[in-house]
């Protein structure tokens, strides 16, 4: 290989803007709230060039979903607990600490806001939707592997993730380990 040639190194420049890009639309959300700072916004916080986050996501309806599915996907893992009931319950204390962490409500608005944006935000939306339904599909579809019979995955967003998501959002009281093991309880 000519000594000129440069490779390029996974988890170099490109993950550090990933990562700073990320950091400051969730501290801008958290602040502000969604729909009160631009792109050029994000940019500067992160250090980086605005045509560098237009170049990689191309609007900010799209980075407000990658944040969103890279902060999920990155703190709730599919459980395999070897039973559907283990494998909810495993995912709902994980989706609880999830959303009620520093950044949890921040990324809830971000999620929320996306379906006030016209349709492009609707879109990104939906993608997000699908890809949590796909999540609890796989795992639905392993307890139906092992015999076990098991909601679809509408029942399980709406019934043990959707009340999460609302006691949040509204403040409407904690989710304590025994009110998620609830839902979890009359789900099944």
């Amino acid at each position: 290989m000519d000594e000129r040639q440069t490779t390029r190194r996974p988890g170099g420049r490109s993950a550090r803007v990933l990562a700073a890009v990320h950091q400051a639309v969730t501290e801008l959300v958290g602040e502000r709230g969604y729909g009160s700072f631009t792109v050029g916004e994000v940019a500067a916080r992160a250090g980086v060039a605005d045509t560098s986050v237009y170049r990689r996501w191309g609007s900010l309806e799209a980075l407000l979903a990658d944040v969103v599915l890279t902060r999920l996907n990155a703190r709730s893992p599919m459980p395999d607990t070897g039973s559907l009931e283990g494998d909810l319950r495993a995912y709902a204390a994980q989706v609880a600490r999830e959303i009620t962490g520093p950044e949890g409500l921040a990324l809830l608005r971000l999620a929320v806001a996306l379906s006030g944006k016209g349709q492009p935000g609707l879109k990104e939306r939906d993608a997000l939707l699908e890809e949590r339904r796909r999540q609890v599909q796989a795992m639905l579809d392993r307890a139906g592997a092992r015999g076990e019979n098991a909601p679809d995955a509408l029942g399980v967003l709406d019934h043990v993730m959707a009340p999460m998501y609302i006691r949040v959002l509204f403040g409407a009281g904690p989710l304590t380990p025994e009110y998620v093991d609830g839902l979890v309880d009359r789900l099944l």
